[in-house]
């Protein structure tokens, strides 16, 4: 347990899963404060690179960056759950994790760039970040080995596995060449990077608390659909310095903000703490699902971005392009978090239904596009369909809702 008063070393003996009021410390959401910068400087360099007609190119610098940024947050925030002590050494050996976000964020530019310009992958920064990440996290599992010996195996396969992995990313930084030669190289790395977890927690799970895990996955998604406003803002002020406050000018500021907002009700509508407490085994799918979710998110402001661009006359794409940059996050926004939901609570028609409405209403707006609407009208169409599903959720998903929980509370008393 923490100690508000004195911040001495404590056992790192793992917390109580069924731990009341539990809740995110303001270390935790200073540690997210990096990650703002992380989700800041990704969306804006794939913003520019799609803008200027380098889709492909953008989409795997914004996948290598994402990548780094959210499995490292995951994994971090899976430990904090399970051990957080809130002492002088997991205060300190946490901000050497913030300052290896900083030093990968860093490195997501030169990324970008080496691969627009088609050179080697400048990836030496971001590696290097990502790694003291993984080294101090690396040093946390070491410690709960030994202040923890019920779970030590456990803890020192997760040290063990991640040292190994290590490995491979710093002879990564040493190997300097092209894009599909690089990916490659990050393919391997990446699927071991995602097994170690699987792998550890076979037989011994460490005590995660599910409810401090739904409130850590929910401020995280706050701070993407952050860049969603900052992106409507963006556009917004795009066509009120060519043109002044004007009925497109209107338009994309409804649409803009309107998006994040119905982006955020979606996100919150299923009581996730409850559900995972009832359902741990769907851990991974929840954890795991949750990147797709991120990504879409950042995506989407990086997508209002390009919309800005677009309407600044400074961009090198169609209009169609231009909407799609946005449309498409949307539908994959939706889809994951259909499936992440599902995998708690089931699929239920109305929910299938409603999240193909999504895809349905997202492809319509690229093709208006495409015939000449204009992208402010287009905007607004692909709010439409997730706010639909808010209106239908809102009228009667309460009572799917409640009867599905009560469905697998009953199973897991069964």
């Amino acid at each position: 347990m923490s100690n508000p008063l004195r911040h001495a070393l404590s056992r790192m003996g793992g917390r109580d899963p069924h731990e009341k009021h539990r809740a995110a410390t303001p270390l935790e959401l200073f540690f997210d404060l990096t990650f703002v910068i992380a989700f800041s400087v990704a969306g804006s360099q794939f913003a520019h690179a799609v803008a200027e007609n380098h889709a492909l190119e953008g989409f795997i610098g914004f996948a290598i960056a994402m990548f780094g940024v959210l499995w490292a947050w995951i994994n971090f925030s899976w430990f904090a759950s399970a051990y957080d002590t809130d002492d002088w050494i997991f205060r300190i050996v946490t901000m050497a994790q913030m300052v290896g976000v900083l030093i990968l964020t860093m490195g997501i530019e030169p990324v970008f760039h080496s691969v627009l310009e088609g050179h080697d992958v400048d990836n030496e920064v971001l590696v290097l970040g990502y790694v003291v990440m993984r080294v101090a996290l690396i040093a946390q599992w070491l410690r709960a080995a030994r202040q923890d010996p019920q779970r030590r195996k456990t803890c020192l396969t997760y040290a063990d596995l991640l040292a190994v992995v290590q490995l491979g990313w710093v002879a990564a930084i040493f190997v300097k060449t092209d894009v599909p030669t690089t990916l490659m190289i990050y393919t391997p790395l990446i699927a071991a990077e995602m097994l170690v977890p699987v792998i550890a927690e076979r037989k011994t799970k460490t005590p995660w608390h599910a409810h401090h895990i739904a409130e850590r996955y929910g401020l995280l998604a706050i701070i993407a659909l952050g860049e969603c406003l900052i992106g409507a803002i963006e556009t917004l002020r795009s066509i009120v310095a060519l043109h002044g406050w004007t009925m497109d000018a209107a338009l994309i500021g409804l649409g803009g903000t309107g998006l994040a907002f119905t982006l955020w009700w979606v996100y919150f509508i299923l009581p996730a703490g409850h559900a995972l407490h009832v359902r741990r085994h769907r851990a991974f799918t929840f954890g795991y699902g949750h990147m797709i979710i991120f990504a879409a998110i950042a995506a989407t402001g990086a997508g209002l971005h390009v919309l800005a661009y677009y309407i600044d006359h400074e961009s090198h794409i169609s209009a169609a392009a231009a909407v799609a940059s946005v449309a498409i996050p949307v539908a994959i926004f939706k889809v994951a978090l259909a499936w992440v939901y599902g995998s708690l609570l089931g699929i239920n028609r109305i929910n299938v239904g409603l999240t193909s409405l999504v895809v349905v209403v997202s492809a319509a707006s690229i093709g208006l596009a495409a015939a000449g609407v204009p992208v402010t009208a287009c905007l607004l169409v692909i709010v439409v369909a997730p706010a639909v599903a808010i209106v239908v959720d809102e009228l009667a998903g309460h009572r799917r809702r409640a009867a599905a929980l009560e469905k697998i509370e009953a199973e897991a008393k069964g």
